[in-house]
């Protein structure tokens, strides 16, 4: 009787209770977002990146796959709307505590090695939105080695 009522609310102030809808205050969009801007900075954004970028968004926020693409859908289309990394990084700072962010600075270093190696510009936005993230240089390092490691890992 709650969810009707819940639903019913929703339907009359115009907000649908779609799951799989991400709106512009969603953290989870501005992580996507993020992550979206890293996998397509060095113009080589294919399946395996894609793939990656999937199951980080999809292990991390609790996704199915479907969910999961729709996310990077919505957050490809925010990317390409921004006119910075601001708008997303403000938001994560309202949204999630110190270990959050971190989280996020990890999920943009695993789609970043997604194709074995970091380029330059990959490094620089993960610098730039962890500064703005006030995720510390020190832990942005530490976690950077811990995920080529991990991925070097996975690679042998």
């Amino acid at each position: 009787m709650l969810r009707s009522l819940g639903d019913f609310i929703s339907e009359i102030t115009g907000g649908a209770r779609d799951p799989a809808r991400f709106e512009e205050t969603d953290y989870r969009l501005a992580a996507a977002a993020l992550l979206v801007h890293v996998a397509t900075t060095d113009a080589n954004f294919d399946e395996q990146e894609r793939a990656r970028l999937r199951d980080v968004l999809a292990e991390r926020f609790e996704l199915g796959a479907e969910e999961a693409d729709t996310l990077i859908e919505s957050a490809a289309a925010a990317d390409r709307e921004a006119v910075d990394l601001y708008q997303f990084t403000s938001l994560l700072n309202r949204s999630c505590d110190d270990e959050g962010r971190r989280k996020v600075v990890e999920m943009m270093f695993q789609v970043a090695y997604a194709d074995g190696q970091l380029s330059e510009f990959e490094d620089n936005i993960v610098w730039r939105a962890s500064e703005l993230m006030h995720v510390p240089s020190r832990d942005r390092v530490t976690i950077r080695r811990q995920v080529r490691e991990q991925n070097t890992q996975d690679e042998n």
